[in-house]
């Protein structure tokens, strides 16, 4: 077999100037990944009953709420990188490079938490109950995250031990998460690309299951967090960029089982309070009706007469003509 590893992009390629702008490959890739769960969940959510566009109302709320429980989550587990003797409280840097998402380093599970209460607060602006608006969003979520996993790639992180597989991570000897003590042209497992695959196949699945079985009341929820808990757990275990420990154990990895073990209650509890058909998005009482089709109160006989006739019901008094 030939080996075919994976090259790191060029440094430049993680951001480039437009004017006075400078954009970073990884924050687009994060915005293309909300722009397909946007697209998706609309197409879904519409499909059931909601009303089009209500997409727009939750995003408004969750996709702010989601980046800020991402970095928060990230900086938390990571406090000796962006605070400590070498990162004084006093300078403004510091504070800067605690919240500069676009510099990458956004953990996945601390945007679920802050997504989670934006679609909570936009549940109860909407109507739209929040259970089945994330049924809706799942697959979308992970198809975003699997699309976010590329600006890894454009940043050169989140990669894992060494290997000798063939499709290894070639990471230049320079990189700041380089391993001391192996030599330059060592490969590591691409770990974000390991996501970015099962994520997909995540999405696929729950596409096609819902093809024979409704997945509704949360069960699609806890399909997800049961599918990315479960990857995540074996691909966080083999990463070696620093983070908080606990236990012996990644944080990372106690938040997948954690993940997994909330996905299995949530259907369990599904099954038990919902047995029946989810008949509306909507709770009781807040149910949108679309509106209906406008209809023209002629028809073809009113103009038979030809184009100079009057339409029935057409009064003409004098110069003056009424309907």
């Amino acid at each position: 077999m030939i080996p075919v590893s994976i090259p790191s992009p060029p440094a430049s390629w993680a951001l480039f100037s437009i004017g006075i702008f400078t954009i970073h490959s990884y924050a687009l890739c994060i915005l293309a990944g909300i722009v397909v769960a946007v697209v998706l969940t609309s197409r879904r959510l519409t499909a059931r009953g909601g009303q089009p566009g209500v997409v727009v109302d939750f995003a408004i709320l969750a996709v702010p709420l989601a980046l800020v429980g991402a970095r928060a989550w990230h900086v938390l587990t990571h406090v000796g990188d962006y605070f400590g003797p070498d990162h004084p409280l006093t300078d403004v840097n510091t504070w800067i490079n605690a919240v500069a998402i676009w510099n990458g380093g956004n953990a996945i599970f601390g945007s679920i938490v802050g997504g989670a209460v934006g679609v909570w607060l936009a549940s109860r602006w909407t109507g739209v109950r929040f259970l089945s608006f994330a049924d809706a969003v799942a697959p979308g979520m992970l198809l975003a995250q699997a699309i976010g996993r590329i600006g890894n790639w454009f940043n050169t992180e989140l990669y894992g031990i060494p290997t000798t597989l063939p499709w290894g991570l070639q990471v230049p000897s320079d990189n700041a998460a380089f391993p001391a003590g192996l030599l330059p042209g060592t490969l590591f497992h691409p770990t974000f690309l390991y996501e970015l695959v099962w994520n997909t196949a995540g999405a696929v699945l729950i596409l096609l299951i819902e093809r024979r079985v409704a997945l509704r009341w949360g069960r699609a929820l806890g399909l997800y967090l049961i599918w990315y808990g479960i990857g995540r757990s074996v691909f966080e275990s083999i990463r070696i960029d620093p983070t908080t420990i606990v236990l012996g154990l990644r944080i990372n990895v106690w938040a997948a089982f954690l993940a997994i073990l909330l996905g299995l209650a949530i259907i369990a509890g599904s099954r038990r309070r919902h047995p029946g058909v989810e008949t509306s998005v909507y709770r009781p009482g807040r149910e949108w009706v679309p509106e209906p089709p406008v209809v023209s109160r002629y028809t073809a006989a009113d103009f038979e007469d030809g184009d100079d006739a009057e339409p029935a019901g057409t009064v003409t008094s004098g110069s003056t003509t009424t309907r």
